[in-house]
């Protein structure tokens, strides 16, 4: 296997994903199979290969950019759950031990 069940796990913890064992198992299995299948396609001869972001061209249809006027520091603060002086407060998204 490329990829273990405690990989899958930290990456659950970190994602702030409660996964059952169950789910564990199925996930490990899909991520194992899409990084085998990624080692397939590293392996083919791409030398001279123009990079193409579509098999046909496509065209974008862009909207032409106007400047428009911006909420003020206060407007865009001013219905948020929680703020410290001008700013929105939000909780650490950093590790936690469990």
């Amino acid at each position: 296997m490329k990829i273990e069940k405690e990989t899958v796990k930290y990456i659950a913890h970190l994602s702030r994903l409660d996964l059952t064992d169950e789910e564990i198992v199925e996930f490990t299995g899909q991520l194992d199979n899409i990084l085998r299948y990624m080692d397939q396609l590293n392996e083919l001869k791409t030398e001279g290969v123009e990079p193409t972001s579509h098999a046909i061209e496509i065209k974008t249809p862009l909207r032409e950019d106007v400047v428009r006027n911006s909420l003020s520091q206060e407007e865009s603060v001013s219905n948020a759950p929680e703020r410290k002086g001008p700013f929105f407060k939000v909780p650490p998204v950093i590790e936690t031990e469990e």
